[in-house]
């Protein structure tokens, strides 16, 4: 039997430049995009919606190894920080 290990990253955005809902979807679906392509990754926007200059991504990665799974989302974070627009405020993992 083979032992699936689930990461999830979860990171707390502020999005400097976003003045309104719409520059927020801008900025978080670039980096949605990106995340997925580049890495491999399953990705959204949990929260919160109200708000444009806030946004939550939740990045889950699926491997066999718990250091390959530390290894992607830590490039997700990495990635995440790479982008000028954006601040990461929390960010939270979790190995399952």
């Amino acid at each position: 039997m083979v032992t699936a290990i689930v990461g999830l990253l979860s990171v707390d955005l502020y999005i400097s430049d976003a003045l309104t809902l719409k520059d927020r979807r801008r900025v978080v679906k670039s980096l949605l995009d990106r995340l997925a392509c580049r890495l491999n990754v399953s990705v959204a926007e949990i929260g919160p919606d109200g708000t444009p200059r806030h946004a939550t991504l939740a990045v889950s990665c699926v491997a066999n190894e718990t250091s390959h799974v530390h290894t992607v989302l830590n490039a997700a974070l990495r990635l995440i920080e790479s982008e000028p627009r954006v601040v990461a405020q929390r960010t939270e993992v979790a190995i399952l």
